[in-house]
């Protein structure tokens, strides 16, 4: 799809218009199959979610046409019709024709995707990326194609149509359509992507190499729901309503942002997603990625209290142990209390204790404290490799519901793949491994991979719940990157070249990052890195030196891959908080170690962040956290250097 419809698949696209009632959306959410064995759990959820963000959005019911099996819960007024490829065609076709230029057109998929040999010649790569309405059925050789399946090329043919009448086009699709380089071995969630042997498809089926078809032209933007080379995945929620990861976060983000563009939806997305179950990211790209969002929004996160219950949950991003401000007022005030939530359903929140007279509003305060971390039952990857994995079977804890991680028994070791249960997932050895050091057993590897397992994911839930999403708030400082490849081994660098996040950093080489004070108040800055085995190393400040930068200071950081480092996705966390001058330095690197330490003369940040940080703390309740924490992250994707080279 990128290389002909680079928008439409995998992706959403939202545009800037402010015009609401020139909104039109289709929304089409396919769970039940009526050929294929392949039902999911999530779309017809997922539609219903994304028609009810719309509408808080302004968009008029009337303007959306919404394609499900169930369309219960949907909002009143909203067209219905079931997700037949027949209907979802004459939807968008019709949603066009209604359209004039200025108006904004809004396609959402949530469903099964696939690839197919392309047969006309006009994919780059020889293979369509293709949409699978409720009645696709196999590939029929007669022509060509699977049938009753949506084509890239039939969905870039309408978006073209549209954008050249100036119509901007807004697409969402919650699917994927790579299903290679990956060995999902087990999880709680479900990847959404039909490999090409339910398909029926021959293997001699022989595509036709041409030339792509140019790009789109016109005002559009879109947010892929992975990347190329990932699967999209959907998980159930607390309560067990399931949901595509993509779509619940995206949803969450659209109704608490009002005047954020695209690109700021797309990076707090991605900033949910990174601590989901999978480490499936979203990418954007269009001419109007910068454009604000459409729509007014529900504003920034207070929601209405009635008889000690929020009336927000699960879809909001509450969650049971999260702690609200409750206010006399819809907006401003001064907080009355800060309570936590308990009994959290998907769209109701019951609040613990007692709440003060006059309480009418709720605020998120903070994500609630980490769960202690989960195992699945392992999984062995080559079953008749004959390796004898009891010693390492007998060490691992007893599996739990809702895993973080997913054992895997392969090559002699046992490898920690996420909770959508792919092994090696950016690589051959990304996911990590437990390997017993030279006088360790199975059993003390084993325990000492897992608390550092369960320390670094702890720490990333703990981080990201304080920062909270400033959608709009700019940032006090800004951060620029540039990389240094090693020219001879580790010691050795070449000249400074800015930094590829696509490409990548292989074993040895540097970044640096600059970092400047762009607010009007000093910030307490720290640096720490976070591995893909979990390991949290402190990079700045170091030895205690000062890291307090007064408005328009700067400050270079460096640091270098390790050397015999493998493929990965890793990540650069900046942390900056506000400088109290009558307070100690904030140095959020002691936040590595696994132990807390409860220092005395440590600052109050500190001791909040620690406290969250220990299990036992949430039975003793929990006080407004003292400062804003803002966290700046940027992703290393790690390339061993063959594959750099080449």
């Amino acid at each position: 799809m990128r290389g002909l419809l680079p928008p439409l698949l995998c992706a959403l696209a939202l545009s800037g218009s402010a015009a609401l009632a020139e909104v039109r959306a289709v929304l089409v959410g396919v769970s039940d199959y009526l050929v294929l064995d392949a039902d999911l759990k999530g779309p017809a959820n997922d539609v219903r979610l994304m028609a009810g963000t719309l509408a808080a959005r302004g968009v008029p019911a009337g303007a959306m046409v919404v394609l499900t099996s169930d369309p219960s819960g949907l909002p009143a007024g909203v067209v219905t019709g079931l997700p037949l490829r027949a209907g979802i065609m004459a939807a968008l076709d019709a949603v066009a024709a209604e359209s004039q230029p200025g108006d904004t057109l809004v396609f959402y998929f949530s469903g099964h995707g696939a690839q197919a040999p392309d047969m006309s010649g006009d994919e780059g790569g020889g293979y369509d990326e293709i949409l699978l309405p409720a009645d696709a059925s196999g590939w029929k050789g007669a022509i060509g194609a699977v049938e009753n399946a949506i084509l890239d090329d039939e969905l870039q043919d309408w978006a073209q149509r549209a954008l050249s009448r100036g119509v901007r086009v807004v697409g969402l699709i919650d699917a994927c359509h790579s299903a290679t380089g990956f060995r999902a071995l087990g999880a709680g969630g479900v990847a959404r992507v039909v490999e090409e042997g339910l398909l029926g498809i021959p293997e001699d089926v022989v595509p036709v190499v041409g030339n792509p078809l140019p790009p789109l032209s016109g005002e559009f933007v879109f947010l892929y729901s992975s990347q190329s080379d990932q699967r999209s995945f959907e998980y159930p929620m607390a309560d067990g309503t399931w949901h595509g990861e993509f779509t619940l976060r995206l949803a969450q983000v659209l109704r608490e942002a009002p005047g954020a563009s695209w690109a700021q939806v797309l990076a707090a997305t991605t900033e949910a997603m990174v601590q989901g179950p999978a480490r499936q990211m979203p990418e954007g790209e269009g001419p109007m990625l910068e454009a604000q969002v459409f729509g007014e929004g529900m504003g920034a996160a207070r929601w209405p209290v009635a008889g000690a219950k929020v009336e927000g949950g699960l879809l909001q991003g509450l969650a049971q142990g999260a702690e609200v401000a409750v206010y006399a007022e819809a907006s401003g005030g001064e907080p009355l209390a800060v309570l936590a939530l308990a009994g959290v359903t998907a769209r109701e929140a019951r609040i613990a204790g007692t709440l003060p007279e006059g309480a009418a509003w709720a605020e998120l305060v903070s994500a609630p404290p980490p769960e202690p971390l989960v195992l699945a039952a392992p999984v062995r990857a080559d079953p008749g490799d004959g390796r004898d994995y009891a010693a390492w079977t007998a060490a691992l804890p007893p599996p739990g519901p809702r895993p973080d991680l997913v054992p895997i028994l392969v090559d002699g070791a046992v490898a920690l793949a996420g909770a959508d249960g792919v092994l090696d997932p950016d690589g051959p050895g990304s996911s990590p491994r437990i390997l017993a050091e030279a006088g360790e057993t199975p059993a003390e590897a084993v325990a000492r991979m897992l608390e550092q397992a369960a320390h670094g994911l702890r720490l990333r839930a703990v981080l990201a719940g304080a920062t909270g999403r400033g959608l709009t708030a700019v940032p006090p400082l800004t951060m620029t990157v540039e990389r240094r490849a090693a020219t001879g081994g580790c010691g050795t660098a070449g000249k400074a070249e800015v930094f590829d996040p696509a490409r990548g950093v292989a074993p040895c080489d540097q970044l640096w990052l600059v970092l400047e004070n762009t607010g009007g108040r000093a910030q307490d800055v720290s640096v720490l890195y976070f591995a893909a085995d979990f390991a949290v190393t402190p990079i700045w400040p170091a030895q205690n030196l000062a890291n307090r930068l007064a408005p328009g200071e700067s400050v270079r950081v460096g640091l270098m891959i390790e050397d015999g480092s493998t493929a990965g996705l890793e990540e650069i966390w900046i942390l900056a908080v506000p400088a109290d001058p009558d307070a100690p330095r904030v140095d959020l690197t002691r936040l590595a170690r696994p132990e807390t330490t409860r220092a005395a003369g440590a600052d109050a940040m500190v001791l909040w962040l620690e406290g969250r940080l220990d299990p036992e703390a949430r039975s003793r309740g929990f006080t407004l956290k003292p400062a804003p924490l803002v966290m700046l992250r940027q992703m290393v994707r790690l390339t061993p250097k063959i594959a750099m080279e080449n």
